[in-house]
């Protein structure tokens, strides 16, 4: 027969523990016990009023900042109302049943403010890191790096043509606008000196206008990460526009940070071509470090003809030889800042029989030779190692954090504008991942050795 369910009338006392009803293999009880905020609130002090009502917990704000990225809830106001409802949201950030829940307007006064001034995102994801290191899943050998293009907050549709924009009094107060402009006169640029954008936008000019995402076209910025190839941690992660020089660029300042904050300084970095310019590889290669990256060059040839690989190199004598023994020298002049070129005589090319293959609509040979030539001839010595050859599969490991970033945190577009919100999100979406890589692996034991 049909029942009935019973039991309608309150009871009128309760015991209840909000812990006792998180599961033991819950995610977030799991990320709670590798998690340490203690510091928080002393790195935190120097930047509220030592009078005045008591703020918001800055460790609640961050708890649920990570909540939001752990589960795709990136709008604040929704945010505030599952921490409201869900009891292991509550429970991870430390609120009991009748505990109040921050307005969502907390967290923009807070991310415009102090969280920006200290930089506490950057410590809460170098906190993590440490923890990781600590677990051992970090081992300082081999780093791989790349990035990936997330849309802006930037309607591809309201663009304006060109690198100008006449700007309004209204459009100038607004912080991402304020951003940009401050930058175009700093030594981090958003654009490219030497390339003018085809488009900006007027809600974020700092994003580029690319063709690499997933649209067709869109204003976007790369999210570059560093990782480590033993466990697949981040150990850095910078935001930039989506121009593959600035791209290149953030690898420098990765590195460094890296070895400057943890002391971590690799013996490899694998990456794509677009990381194999003769600058990144030339200094890769000043510091010690191998370059397990294909060469970006562009001077062979397809149809036939003599290319720059039949000519002979003498250091010694600084020319080129070519196949029949005559000389290629340069005047020593520096070419766009990267680049020499050596040309041969036009008495010896006219009576070359081998002209029509060389440089038939050319009177002379003019051969190009980056400065920092030496190291990409060391980086295509590196190619086809052991060494290389494991870089190359490990390397893998970085597309598949970013295929979680985009399929499972959903983190295809960004919310917040200008290169300190992307940089903002990135860090919280590094941090989350991390995370979830130190509770999956820290209770693995390590390997040990057998003794025979």
């Amino acid at each position: 027969m049909m029942g009935e369910q019973l039991g309608r009338q309150e009871r009128l006392f309760y015991t209840f523990c909000l812990a006792d009803r998180i599961p033991p293999d819950h995610l977030l009880r799991r990320i709670d016990a590798v998690l340490d905020l203690s510091w928080l609130r002393d790195a935190l002090a120097p930047y509220y009023s030592h009078t005045g009502c008591p703020s918001v917990d800055p460790e609640l704000m961050i708890r649920m900042l990570l909540i939001g990225y752990c589960y795709s809830i990136r709008s604040e106001r929704r945010l505030c109302q599952e921490v409201e409802m869900n009891l292991a949201y509550r429970w991870f950030c430390r609120l009991g049943l009748e505990d109040r829940v921050p307005d969502h307007s907390t967290f923009s006064v807070n991310r415009h403010g102090r969280f920006r001034d200290s930089d506490v995102l950057r410590q809460v994801f170098e906190s993590v890191v440490r923890g990781c290191m600590a677990a051992r899943l970090v081992g300082g050998e081999g780093f791989a790096i790349d990035a990936s293009v997330i849309e802006a907050d930037a309607s591809r549709f309201r663009r304006v043509e060109g690198s100008e924009i006449d700007w309004t009094a209204a459009e100038r107060a607004r912080g991402p606008t304020r951003e940009y402009l401050a930058a175009l006169d700093g030594e981090r640029s958003p654009t490219n000196p030497e390339r003018a954008p085809k488009a900006l936008s007027p809600t974020d000019p700092a994003a580029a206008w690319t063709t690499r995402g997933r649209h067709k076209v869109m204003f976007g910025y790369s999210l570059n990460y560093l990782i480590d190839t033993k466990d697949a941690v981040i150990v850095d992660v910078e935001a930039t526009p989506t121009r593959i020089t600035k791209e290149v660029d953030a690898t420098a300042t990765m590195v460094e940070r890296v070895e400057e904050c943890f002391g971590l300084k690799p013996d490899n970095i694998a990456g794509d071509v677009a990381y194999g310019t003769g600058k990144m590889l030339g200094w890769l290669v000043d510091r010690g470090i191998d370059p397990h990256i294909p060469v970006w060059d562009k001077g062979k040839r397809g149809d036939g003809s003599l290319a720059r690989e039949d000519f002979t190199y003498d250091s010694e004598r600084d020319i080129y030889l070519c196949p029949e023994g005559r000389t290629l020298k340069t005047t020593g002049r520096v070419h766009d800042g990267k680049t020499l070129l050596y040309r041969s005589s036009k008495v010896d090319c006219d009576a070359c029989p081998l002209k029509p293959r060389c440089c038939p609509t050319m009177p002379s040979r003019k051969i190009p030779r980056d400065i920092n030539e030496e190291a990409r001839d060391y980086a295509r010595s590196l190619v086809g190692t052991d060494a290389y050859r494991q870089s190359g599969r490990q390397r893998k490991k970085i597309e598949r954090l970013f295929g979680e970033v985009k399929r499972n945190l959903a983190l295809t577009r960004l919310r917040l504008r200008g290169p300190t919100g992307a940089r903002d999100e990135f860090l919280l979406v590094a941090t989350v991942q991390n995370l979830k890589r130190l509770v999956k692996l820290a209770a693995i034991p390590p390997p040990t050795a057998i003794t025979v």
